[in-house]
Parts: structure tokens; C-alpha cells; sequence
């Protein structure tokens, strides 16, 4: 895909969804940080659910340490892998206290150096939290890149070096919540809705159906 048509697609993304942001609820950096460790193999709906409860119990880093990790499983046992997950937290709750005073840190390197933080997890935050122009690679987006031939890559970081290299710089911005949108919804990974997408004579997915 051209730098035009990279543009018109993300033109279009921006008259349908004007102001997109992430389905997870959070109200602060620390509530985001852990409901982006929890979404790892979940759905948004399974993490909203648990942090729901979660969060008016304990939302900063000591509160997640004075549950205990039997209490803070009680809270996510909902979602999978909620052993490791729990275990990540605390260890990334004791760190933030530690290193960071119980903020979170605006640093790529200090965001990967927490336990269950790694470059995909560093993006969304750097992105949703702090107003970076980072791109995280998730299936969707890998998905929706391949797919349109926005950004061709055989691995996430490829994908993401691609996209950064292509969304105009006005763009950026938002590109990551367009994308994970656009893909959670319409290019879906088993039957895309091609007929109802905004993007249709954009894309150069070979398999796109012309009918639903």
C-alpha cells in the first residue's frame, strides 16, 4: 500500500470513529498497566469484569500487595493463566514501589523491565497513558496489516516497524485503537464482514468476499 492510499485509509478510520480509545476500563496509569498485564490471552470483557471488582478494593501498587496473592487471585480467577498473572503483578507491584515510587514510568526500558511487561504491553501504555505515538501489535493488528498489505511483516515487530514507517504522522496517534477496532470488529479473523468495510477497495487481501 502507497502513502496515498495509507492515508485515505486512515482518513476514513478517523471520520468513523473520530475519538477511539482502548475497551478496557481503567481511571489511572497503574489501573491500565494492570488490566493490559490481565487482557494477555483474554478478552476485554473477561478483564472489565474482574477489574471491575478489583479496582474498588485495591488500584494502586500496596493495595495489590496487602491482598496477598490468594486474595488477588479471588479477584481474576476468571482469567486465564491467572497464576502467572497474579505472580507477574505483585512482583511488578513491588518493583513500581521500589524503583519508581508507585508510579508508573514513562520509559520503554523501565515499562519492560516490569515482570509481565514486554514491548507489546510498553506500547499500549506509552500510547493510552501517556500520549505516545506508539504502535502495539497485537493479532488484530498483525491481521489487519497483512491483510490490506498496509504493512506486510512476518513477525509483530516487523508489523510494527512497518506501520510506524507508513500511518502519516497525524495519524499515528490513534492508528493503534483504529486498527485493533477495525480488526476485533470487521476484519475479523474467520469472516471478515469485506462488503461492509469502509476499506473495501482499499485492501489488498486476495480472499475478500464480495457478498456476506
Amino acid at each position: 500500500m502507497d502513502s496515498a492510499q495509507a492515508r485515505q485509509l486512515f482518513l476514513r478510520l478517523q471520520q468513523a470513529c473520530p475519538k477511539p480509545t482502548t475497551e478496557l476500563c481503567y481511571k489511572t496509569p497503574f489501573e491500565l498497566l494492570i488490566s493490559v498485564i490481565l487482557s494477555a490471552q483474554s478478552t476485554d470483557k473477561k478483564v472489565n469484569e474482574a477489574t471491575a471488582r478489583l479496582f474498588v478494593v485495591a488500584n494502586t501498587p500496596q493495595a495489590i500487595l496487602d491482598l496477598g496473592e490468594a486474595g488477588l487471585k479471588d479477584y481474576i480467577k476468571t482469567i486465564g493463566l491467572y497464576n502467572t498473572k497474579a505472580a507477574n503483578i505483585r512482583k511488578t507491584c513491588a518493583l513500581l514501589l521500589e524503583r519508581h515510587g508507585g508510579a508508573i514510568p514513562r520509559s520503554r526500558e523501565a515499562l519492560e523491565a516490569l515482570p509481565g511487561v514486554g514491548r507489546k504491553t510498553a506500547n499500549v501504555i506509552l500510547n493510552t497513558a501517556f500520549g505516545e505515538p506508539t504502535m502495539a501489535v497485537d493479532t488484530h493488528i498483525f491481521r489487519v496489516a497483512n491483510r490490506t498489505g498496509l504493512a506486510p511483516g512476518v513477525n509483530v515487530r516487523e508489523v510494527e516497524d512497518g506501520l510506524l514507517a507508513v500511518i502519516p504522522a497525524e495519524f499515528q496517534l490513534d492508528a493503534h485503537h483504529w486498527l485493533i477496532l477495525h480488526g476485533r470488529y470487521v476484519c475479523t479473523a474467520r469472516k471478515p464482514h469485506c462488503p461492509e468495510c469502509l476499506l473495501h477497495d482499499l485492501c489488498a487481501y486476495p480472499q475478500k468476499s464480495e457478498v456476506s
